[in-house]
This record gives C-alpha cells, sequence and structure tokens, in this order.
C-alpha cells in the first residue's frame, strides 16, 4: 500500500483539497461520537446517531459542518441545544486534512490526518473528564510504529534499501515513543517531589509515547517543553480574563453546588477548575505535536542537528 502511494504521487498530487475536506469533515464526525461515547464507555457502533431524547437523527440532521448551521444548533426533534463543538471538531478535523495533503509527502499525509484524528480526540476527552483513554495513548504508540513500518518517510526514510528505510524508520518511531515518555515520566516524578502533590497523570506520559512514535524524539522533546509554554501562556490569559472579570470561576463556597459547564470531579458534579486544582496538559502537547508535525518540523530538526554536532563532533 506504501509503495502504491509513493507511485502515485504525482497523479494524487492533483486530487482536489475539497475531496480531504469533505473526507475529514466526515472523519471528524466519527470523532465526535467517540469523543462522546468512549468516556461513558459506551458503543462507538451502535446506536446509530440520536438525539439526547432518544429520537434517531435523520441523515439530512447529521450532514457534517452543515447540519448544525441549517438547525441552528438545535434538535429538530426535541429543541434542545446541541454543543458548537460538533461543527468545531469536523471542521477543525477538515482543515488538518487539507493541511496534511497540501504540505506533506502523500504517504506522510496519510500518517498524519491519523495522528491528528488522535490528539483531537485526546485533547477533547482530556478537557472534559481529566482523562486520555489508552486507546489514544498507548493506541497512538503502536499505530506510529505500524505506519512508521508501512511508510518509512513518515520520518523521512526514502533512501538506500527500502527495507533498511522501514527498520530505521521503526526504530526512530520507538525511540521518540520511549524519550517522549521518559522525558514527561521523569520531570513528573521530580516535580511530584518538589510540590508533595501529584504533578501530572500518567496518561500524559502515555500520550507523549504517541506523539514521539509520529514526531520522533525531537518532536517529542518540541511537544513537551512547547506544550509547557503554550500552557503558561493559557493559564495567564485565563486569570487576567478572571481579573477582568470576562471570565468567571467560581468561588469554594459555590463549588459545593453543581455548576452547569465545566470539568467532572471525582464525584461526578461538573464544575470548574483553575488554580489549585488539575488543569490537562494533554491539549497542551498535542498542540504542540501538531505544532511540530506540520509546520516546524524542518526548523527544529535543524535545531537539534546543530547541537548534536557540537556534542558528537570529536
Amino acid at each position: 500500500m506504501a509503495e502504491l502511494i509513493e507511485i502515485l504521487q504525482g497523479d494524487l498530487i492533483w486530487v482536489p483539497p475539497i475531496f480531504f475536506f469533505i473526507i475529514g469533515a466526515c472523519i471528524g464526525s466519527f470523532l465526535n461520537v467517540c469523543i462522546y461515547r468512549i468516556p461513558a464507555e459506551k458503543s462507538i457502533i451502535r446506536p446509530a446517531s440520536h438525539c439526547g431524547c432518544g429520537t434517531p437523527i435523520s441523515w439530512y440532521d447529521n450532514i457534517p459542518i452543515l447540519s448544525w448551521f441549517v438547525l441552528r444548533g438545535k434538535a429538530r426533534c426535541c429543541g434542545r441545544n446541541f454543543s458548537f463543538r460538533y461543527p468545531l471538531v469536523e471542521a477543525l478535523t477538515a482543515v488538518l486534512f487539507v493541511v496534511c495533503w497540501l504540505s506533506l509527502s502523500p504517504g506522510k499525509a496519510f500518517c498524519g490526518m491519523i495522528f491528528c484524528s488522535l490528539m483531537i480526540c485526546a485533547t477533547a476527552i482530556d478537557i472534559d473528564h481529566l482523562i486520555i483513554p489508552d486507546r489514544f495513548s498507548v493506541g497512538g504508540f503502536i499505530a506510529g510504529v505500524f505506519l512508521a513500518f508501512i511508510f518509512p518517510s513518515l520520518h523521512d526514510f526514502s533512501y538506500g534499501f527500502y527495507m533498511l528505510n522501514n527498520i530505521s524508520s521503526v526504530i526512530t518511531a520507538v525511540l521518540g515513543g520511549l524519550v517522549g515518555s521518559a522525558l514527561v515520566l521523569w520531570i513528573g516524578l521530580i516535580a511530584e517531589i518538589i510540590l508533595r502533590r501529584d504533578a501530572m497523570g500518567f496518561g500524559d506520559v502515555k500520550l507523549m509515547g504517541a506523539i514521539g512514535a509520529f514526531c520522533g524524539w525531537q518532536g517529542a522533546f518540541f511537544a513537551f517543553f512547547g506544550g509547557a509554554i503554550i500552557g503558561t501562556v493559557g493559564v495567564c490569559l485565563l486569570y487576567l480574563a478572571r481579573l477582568s472579570g470576562l471570565v468567571k470561576f467560581p468561588t469554594a463556597g459555590e463549588a459545593s453546588n453543581p455548576a452547569p459547564a465545566g470539568q467532572e470531579d471525582s464525584a461526578g458534579e461538573r464544575q470548574d477548575k483553575f488554580f489549585g486544582q488539575e488543569i490537562p496538559f494533554g491539549p497542551m502537547l498535542a498542540l504542540a505535536g501538531l505544532l511540530y508535525f506540520l509546520v516546524l518540523e524542518e526548523v527544529v530538526d535543524a535545531y537539534f542537528a546543530q547541537y548534536s554536532m557540537l556534542f558528537f563532533a570529536y
């Protein structure tokens, strides 16, 4: 399959981006199902899409992106609101699929589409529930290693003997996963000793394994430190928004009452979390990983290559 895609590269490149936009939007619709059902331990296959009131959703009301705007975000059957996240995930997936196709070789673009899908699901679930299911982290690592063997171009091995490329690509994927996981694990353990509390969830450790498998050890390093910068900026912006009154967080007294939106606590009640509470780090890691994979790979790899020459020149 990998050979076929690479051979047809000259022809496939002319496939209109709109095709991958449509495919991405449809995949995004399926990702919405995964984001909702997997944390609830429900089947992602059955039953078919249905409203919260139990009414099955007709196909013409289930067209990705378009249906939400046609229905103005409300169910046709009972009028209840549908979250804007549904068209957002569909549109984001569609755009990322197009970016992959336009900026990467066909084999690497296919791998990138799978990587983007995994990161979108992991991000949304981590935001909602502060967990990252193993099927996206451990499963992502396994998928990255497998795709590295099938598509050695994932790690830019496209020269020399064919099987040597495959083996080198797999080694790069495994090394990236191990380096990424170890980096987060050890820094989390050190922070736990200093802060005397859990500083990082083990789900983040496994997610970094998936990111490293797709991005290599350079991407793993960038994802961790880039994610830390993104998280720091995000927390500062949230704090400024709180001070300005643009965003309101519950006080200690209000936190004991059920709040309408936010994260789920251990008792199942939904409440917002801010300073002193858990903040999901997975979305920051995923965003930084995607930035590396789609935009910054050449720049970051050149940066690390410069330091590799400095330390190993003699």
